[in-house]
This record gives C-alpha cells, structure tokens and sequence, in this order.
C-alpha cells in the first residue's frame, strides 16, 4: 500500500537542520510498527499540486502552523481534496492540523481555543474502541502542540479520543475509512521539547513549565502508531475489494 503524505507544513525555522521534515517523520512513524508501506509526499507549501485523490491508495496530512481560518491559496483545494477522497473512500489519516482541516472541510466547526496552548504530553480518554484499536487502554498519553481545536465535529464523526482540554482529540469518520487525531504520534520526545521551549513568550511560563515535565510520564505514542498503521492496512483492503 502507498501512504500519499500531504506535507502542509515545515519545522520552524529555529528547529531546521536538527529535525527531519514533516513527511519524513510520518514516514518513520509507519515504518516503527513493523509493517510495510510505500510513500510518496506532496509539497504543498513549494507548490506541488495535489494528485486526484480518487486514484491513490492511502493519503496522510501533516500538521501545519497554518490555521484552517487564514487566508492561503492551497486552502480550498486541499478542502476540495479532503472531500473528493471522503466520497471516493479513500483511507485518510490527519494528525493535528491535518484533522482540524479535515473537519473543517466535512463541516466542522474549527477555531483558535479560548484554552490557549495545549503543549507537552496529555492524557486522552478513549472513548470508544473501533477494531484498529479493540485493546486500547482506559488512556493515552500522546504529545501535543497545538492552539486550535475541533470546536465541533463533522456530522459525519464519532469522537473516539477525548480529554477535558481537547474533547474532540481523535475522529472515525462513519465510512470507517477516514481517521484524525489532535495530538501527534510522529513527534519522538526531543522534538516535542524542541517545540514547548519554542513557544517561551507566547504560552505562559506556568504552561511552559508543566509541559516540559509532561515529557517524564509514559508515552503511548508507539500504541497509537501502530492503531493508526491497522487502520490504514484495514481501510486499504475495504478500498482495494470496493
């Protein structure tokens, strides 16, 4: 199975050169749970068009610093994207800002979160359990990086993933072959730390500083790596037989 990475996102400037691109760790996430996948990757950013979604096997969108409410040329097209590969069923996995514009694009509600700035490892209830995921536990612990939030989801969603700061952490979409989480599977730990010390000046130091001491909890990331590579692998065959 090919994963089509749409790349709507880059590492900030400061973190270049020490950290490898957004496809490249979505591509190491994969590759960690063992299973095999092809890639390919669509810059978006330097202006690579975006295939027809009807003819490819699997699609992954990045996270991005981009807000699903500004004013961006590739926005709308990628909206266009989202919709075209929903109604086609074409296993589609967003993370981050990838699951905001995901669904924005099927009708949610998407806005910058009175809370502020969720960084650092959070605690995410799991609200219901799809067969990709049949032995999660009662939570997981996942880094996150974020100010915006799925205020309200997409009709079409059923919230699987769930904590008191984000409610709408994590979305199965009713074809069963559209997934999307807030927090990120793809960060390893360094990198996470990277990002909170990063934001020193525009989150507060109290914020700051519990996040960077998130980071000595137990991570859960390999667990959802490896419920998001069944749910690609599963939703992949539904297509191949459909």
């Amino acid at each position: 199975m090919k994963i089509t990475i749409i790349e709507v996102g880059k590492v900030p400037e400061p973190l270049q050169g020490k950290f490898a691109p957004y496809s490249a760790m979505f591509r190491e996430m994969f590759a960690s749970t063992g299973r095999r996948f092809d890639y390919d990757a669509v810059k978006v950013l330097e202006g690579e068009p975006l295939p027809d979604p009807v003819g490819l096997e699997g699609i992954a969108i990045t996270g991005s610093s981009a807000g699903v409410y500004e004013d961006h040329a590739w926005l709308d097209p990628l909206r266009d994207f989202i919709r075209q590969a929903y109604a086609a069923q074409t296993p589609m996995l967003g993370i981050c800002f990838g699951h905001q514009v995901m669904a924005d694009a099927l009708g949610g509600d998407v806005r910058k979160s009175e809370k502020g700035w969720g960084l650092g490892r959070h605690h995410y209830r799991v609200t219901r359990r799809p067969d990709f995921m049949d032995l999660a536990p009662d939570t997981l612990s996942v880094v996150c990086s974020h100010q915006d939030q799925v205020i309200v989801p997409p009709d079409e969603a059923e919230v699987i993933l769930a904590s008191d700061f984000t409610p709408n952490a994590g979305l199965l979409y009713r074809t069963g072959q559209a997934l999307s989480f807030q927090p990120h599977p793809e960060f390893d730990d360094s990198y996470g730390t990277a990002l909170t010390e990063l934001r020193r000046g525009k989150a507060t130091d109290e914020v700051i500083e519990e996040a960077l001491g998130s980071f000595s909890s137990a991570s859960d990331s390999a667990r959802l790596r490896e419920y998001i590579a069944q749910f690609m692998q599963d939703a992949g065959t539904r297509h191949q037989a459909g």
